[in-house]
């Protein structure tokens, strides 16, 4: 499986080099060259299966350089009763005859992001040894409120890694904040921001797209900068899972027979997690409808039912500020996906920042 950057077809990447970068070195999302389909059995398969083989089984068809053997050890130490009060890990539960809820919030922080930051680590640690990079990794994080401490959480104490995650101050939940600073761990780092996610987000960017820092981090720390945001494929593809899961599970427990069409709704900020349920359709997974649900920062809204983008609007603060974004940055590996033009992807997003 190579990776490709949105905005560049024609250079290729290994899975563990895409981990390890985060984010392209164009400012692209690294994304796979092609979305792999679901053998024709396996979501019947799938439903005998614990979710630490699902993780598997679902992400050796993008990881062909981790054998299976890594990555059962890699998903029984993020899954495990350690981490997970549930065996069950993602269980669903049924509200009524025909709406179920997926449960994410069975991790040690609570937060639907520990479904994918626990496993983040171990794949990006791998790809270090894998890309036999010699030097320390920094992972920069930006986040609205869950990502930071989910991502504190799973690299603290990481050897050869280090974390700083930006927060805007007076963004986030009271409880998220007092999460993030009171982390313990020699390799953690937490800085509130004056400004929103948006700007948080934005520096993180661009941290990352300034060649000469990067070498000047480079040569004389060595020092190189990843992310733990979803605009990272390791943090990506965990997310994937619990869909194919989810669907796995309703099978299981008789509530629909396989092959039955399923509704998705995701409420939806930086657009990483209803666009992996978007990849686990792509797969052959039967979801019909995908409702991407917004606050009042309804950009995303406004985007899929007028085709304008328009992020010259009012910031919102609001007691759901995980949503609270007006640049989502996974949309463009949607875009990508639909328009299948890198060149038409790249003209979006300098207009976009312009």
């Amino acid at each position: 499986m190579q990776y490709i950057s949105t905005r560049d077809k024609n250079t290729t990447y290994l899975a563990s080099q895409a981990i390890a970068q985060g984010l392209a070195p164009d400012g692209g999302l690294m994304t796979p060259a092609y979305l792999p389909k679901l053998p024709g059995k396996s979501l019947s398969d799938l439903k005998e299966m614990s979710y630490q083989q699902r993780a598997v089984y679902i992400m050796k068809l993008f990881l062909d350089e981790f054998s299976v053997k890594e990555l059962t050890e890699f998903a029984a130490a993020a899954y495990g009763p350690e981490k997970f009060d549930t065996p069950a890990v993602a269980p669903v539960s049924a509200l009524d005859d025909g709406t179920f809820c997926l449960e994410l919030w069975h991790g040690p922080t609570c937060a639907f992001k520990d479904m994918a930051l626990q496993m983040l680590p171990h794949l990006l640690t791998a790809s270090l040894v894998k890309t036999e990079e010699e030097k320390t990794v920094c992972i920069l994080v930006a986040t609205s409120g869950d990502t930071g401490k989910a991502a504190l959480e799973g690299f603290k104490g990481v050897d050869g890694v280090s974390i700083g995650v930006l927060f805007p101050d007076g963004g986030v939940s009271d409880i998220q904040r007092k999460q993030m600073v009171t982390t313990t761990g020699d390799n953690v780092q937490v800085w509130a921001v004056r400004g929103n996610f948006d700007d948080c987000q934005t520096g993180v960017k661009h941290a990352f797209a300034d060649e000469k820092f990067a070498e000047k981090l480079l040569d004389e720390y060595r020092i190189a900068l990843s992310s733990a945001n979803s605009i990272n494929w390791g943090r990506l593809l965990p997310q994937v899972v619990y869909y194919i899961s989810s669907y796995a599970e309703l099978v299981a427990a008789g509530k629909i027979e396989a092959g039955c069409p399923i509704d998705v709704c995701v409420p939806t900020g930086n657009f990483g997690n209803i666009l992996a349920a978007y990849y686990a359709r792509e797969m052959g997974v039967p979801i019909d409808r995908l409702i991407c649900a917004s606050n009042s920062n309804n950009v995303l809204t406004d985007f899929l039912s007028t085709g304008t983008y328009d992020r010259n609007r009012t910031f919102f603060n609001t007691i759901s500020p995980s949503m609270d974004i007006l640049i989502s940055s996974n949309l463009e590996r949607l875009l990508l996906a639909i328009t299948q033009e890198d060149s038409e992807v790249r003209g979006y997003m300098e207009q976009l920042n312009a």
